[in-house]
């Protein structure tokens, strides 16, 4: 039998193809609701791993492992009809591109300081890895539907993460002038004016040359959107004896 006739070409969109495909969409529909509420709880709090990250992993995981549950339907139907030799196991081969393309994810993981980013880039990495192994294993329809999905989280799941009540965080670093002793409650309580709450346990106090600088992390009481940096920037300066200031998102 030649594999590249079209009756065995046709047997991918056959009625059990498109049942199989059908059902393991409801799955990825499903696991993407369900990490996309996980994620609102890291994202509410200004965790790194928000929505878009827990909805594209959780997905990618239903996909690879839903495929054990329609071996029948494997490469159009070849596993049935008994063409692939009995020691193929294409589970092995799967184990095996979900784990280097772990290795990759990490490497476009950066910290800087307080903040984190690339999460959402590995977990789309490893997306992609489980629709080039539903390609492969011959559920087409699922492989675009998953696709679709995941590129939809990442153009507007940002949008549907800024509408949601959330408390991004922000990295405050202050130095002083010589001479100049912060302290911590006066500190606290120029954030609370603000509408941001003061962390004490990201607190970190250094001093060179008799000037003190301090570190901290403040996380705002409500989503002030794009004002969340200058709301807290543009008074920074009103504090005594403050010099030198830098004020970033803090998602860690």
């Amino acid at each position: 039998m030649s594999l590249l006739d079209l009756d065995h070409l046709l047997r991918y969109w056959t009625a059990t193809q498109w049942q199989a495909n059908v059902l393991m969409l409801l799955h990825l529909l499903g696991a993407m609701i369900l990490g996309l509420v996980l994620g609102y709880e890291r994202a509410y709090h200004g965790r790194a791993a928000g929505m878009r990250t827990y909805a594209l992993v959780c997905m990618a995981s239903a996909a690879v492992i839903i495929l054990l549950a329609y071996p029948q339907q494997w490469f159009g139907g070849l596993q049935a009809g008994g063409v692939l030799p009995p020691s193929a196991d294409p589970t092995r081969v799967i184990q095996g591109v979900v784990t280097g393309i772990g290795f990759l994810c990490a490497g476009v993981i950066m910290k800087e300081g307080m903040n984190i980013s690339g999460l959402t880039t590995a977990a789309s990495l490893w997306a992609a890895s489980s629709i080039g192994i539903l390609v492969g294993m011959g559920f087409y329809f699922a492989a675009i539907m998953l696709t679709l999905l995941c590129a939809s989280l990442m153009m507007w799941g940002a949008k549907l993460e800024n509408t949601l009540p959330s408390h991004p965080a922000i990295a405050v670093m202050l130095r002083g002038e010589p001479g100049r002793l912060f302290r911590q409650d006066e500190l606290a309580a120029f954030a609370d004016h603000l509408g941001f709450r003061f962390a004490p346990g990201s607190l970190s106090i250094e001093s060179s040359s008799g000037r003190e600088e301090w570190r901290f992390v403040c996380t705002a009481r409500r989503n002030f959107r794009s004002e969340t940096l200058t709301r807290f920037a543009n008074r920074v300066m009103e504090i005594p004896g403050v010099s030198e200031y830098r004020v970033t998102h803090a998602r860690n």
